[in-house]
């Protein structure tokens, strides 16, 4: 039994690809500003504070989901999209540039993914999108994403985009993946995150690439791109 919004959906396309979310009556999905491409006639539009996942809590909390979302460099708002009708009826958001789309169904990865500030494109009703405060000062100066990172939980569905192609990683206890920071989509809840110093002068001075980089330990998944945007 899943406590977030029931959804399916079908992606579409190669490499500039979309999602269609087919919805039920009374189903809805949320949305990041500038994703939406159509939607079935049924289907009401509505503009809302945060994420959606806090909107029968009070007017504060409300104000404090949407607060959250600014400290990632997003919007004060999402777009619900509710099937007001009957039968079946679609939905459909595009990534803003070229890549894939990820579907995560994230009641099979312990309710919970952090990910990049900007990759989040859509999710079920009830999906949580807040902050992931990074702890380690390294990480906060040196990181490139800032003290920063978006958070999503809940047991329903949540679509990511990520540039360039699209590649799936499994660590398990003990392993250590140093990977450029701007080529990580997300992992898995699980996973520790951290900063490097490259370190030598002759890497720092000429080497070519940045001066620290992240290494993703622990147990889980990683998604991760080929074209940092």
């Amino acid at each position: 039994m899943r406590n977030n919004h029931e959804i399916d959906y079908y992606i579409h396309g190669e490499e500039m690809q979309m999602v269609e979310i087919e919805l039920d009556p009374q189903e809805t999905a949320i949305a990041e500003s500038g994703s939406f491409m159509y939607m079935d006639p049924g289907i009401q539009m509505e503009t809302i504070f945060g994420d959606g996942s806090q909107q029968q809590s009070g007017f504060m909390n409300k104000l404090w989901g949407a607060g959250k979302r600014l400290l990632t460099g997003e919007s004060l708002f999402m777009t619900a999209f509710t099937h007001t009708g009957s039968g079946k009826a679609k939905v459909a958001f595009a990534s803003p540039y070229p890549g894939k789309i990820i579907p995560i169904d994230l009641q099979q990865y312990g309710g919970k993914i952090i990910c990049q500030k900007d990759s989040f494109l859509a999710a079920a009703k009830g999906v949580s999108v807040g902050i992931e405060f990074q702890r380690k000062l390294g990480t906060g100066l040196f990181g490139g994403e800032g003290f920063i990172m978006e958070k999503i939980e809940g047991d329903g569905m949540a679509f990511l985009h990520a540039s360039g192609f699209v590649k799936e990683i499994y660590l398990t206890p003990g392993e250590t993946l140093k990977i450029d920071t701007g080529c990580i989509v997300g992992f898995t809840g699980a996973i520790q995150y951290d900063i490097q110093f490259v370190g030598g002068i002759k890497n720092t001075l000429f080497g070519g690439e940045g001066l620290f980089f992240a290494t993703l330990s622990g147990s889980g998944k990683v998604w991760i791109q080929s074209l940092p945007v």
